[in-house]
């Protein structure tokens, strides 16, 4: 697998990428992951899309829940950034929430807070309810619950995100990651020339990341019927102009969640913990310290 020698300018204070940046064999694959701070430990599973890594999806949050008191493990999804290769034929979301699980194994912890958004939401979402005695709190959004695409009455088929994500995909350029982008973030200014590399690069940087994602095959699947099963304390956030998964979805799983609330932010799409961290990290850590969260 190619490395990288490009010095990209997303820090954390003093916590830089390449700096946080672990590896492990667990799960039957080499998982890459950031692990920083001291205290509770967070799992966290980044946001979907091509050239998306567990870094770009998280790393302003990382000061605050430090401040907190909080263990910080940042993994990439397999056959994202810097995991894998590997060869799967799952449903994903399972998949990932499997080696979510792997990784905490091969870490030493038995019992971790699950926060994920986008497809990591979905995949949090998966491993609340197939493991219930490995998580404290969950948080997720971003995500689906069903499976067939946007089946929602506000929702386009395809979204407007998937459209620019599936164009990226068959064509990775910088006009066409810079769409992608655009669309899945509300804050244009946000969308600089510095995240177009980075995004573009980590999806084009590795044949074998790229081979392994073509050979890999997601077995449909619909986590309604398990989502109430969830018994963790829940919390739902998501963007008010998320147009790759509108917040309606994040309304019909707050409806199918025993004990679950749910944070909705303005002027704020899909990447949410990117575009808002400082109002994501408000609610979140607020939830995760709250016993008003535990049945």
């Amino acid at each position: 697998m190619a490395t990288t020698q490009h010095k990209w300018n997303f820090t954390a204070g003093d916590l830089t990428e390449e700096g946080t940046s672990k590896t492990i064999q667990a799960g039957g694959m080499k998982i890459h992951y950031h692990d920083v701070g001291q205290g509770e430990p967070c799992v966290f599973l980044h946001t979907y899309g091509p050239g998306t890594t567990a870094w770009i999806t998280w790393y302003k949050i990382l000061p605050e829940f430090i401040k907190n008191g909080y263990r910080c493990i940042l993994m990439d999804l397999p056959n994202f950034a810097k995991t894998g290769p590997v060869v799967y034929e799952e449903p994903v979301h399972n998949f990932q929430a499997k080696t979510a699980l792997a990784l905490m194994d091969a870490l030493g912890i038995q019992k971790a807070n699950i926060i994920g958004n986008s497809q990591g939401g979905q995949s949090s979402m998966s491993f609340a309810y197939h493991y219930p005695d490995r998580i404290k709190k969950l948080v997720w959004g971003a995500g689906h619950i069903g499976t067939g695409g946007d089946r929602y009455l506000m929702g386009n088929k395809p979204s407007e995100g998937s459209r620019a994500t599936r164009d990226m995909t068959e064509n990775p350029n910088r006009e066409t990651t810079r769409r992608y982008l655009r669309a899945h973030i509300d804050n244009q200014d946000l969308v600089t020339d510095e995240l177009v590399d980075y995004i573009l690069h980590y999806h084009t940087h590795s044949k074998e990341l790229e081979a392994a994602r073509k050979k890999s095959v997601s077995v449909p699947y619909d986590h309604l019927k398990d989502i109430l099963k969830i018994t963790a304390p829940t919390l739902l956030v998501w963007g008010r102009y998320d147009r790759m998964c509108v917040f309606e979805i994040g309304i019909n799983a707050l409806n199918h969640t025993h004990n679950a609330r749910m944070v909705l932010l303005n002027n704020c799409g899909h990447w949410v913990p990117f575009e808002k961290p400082r109002e994501y990290t408000a609610h979140v850590i607020n939830f995760l310290k709250g016993d008003w969260a535990t049945p």
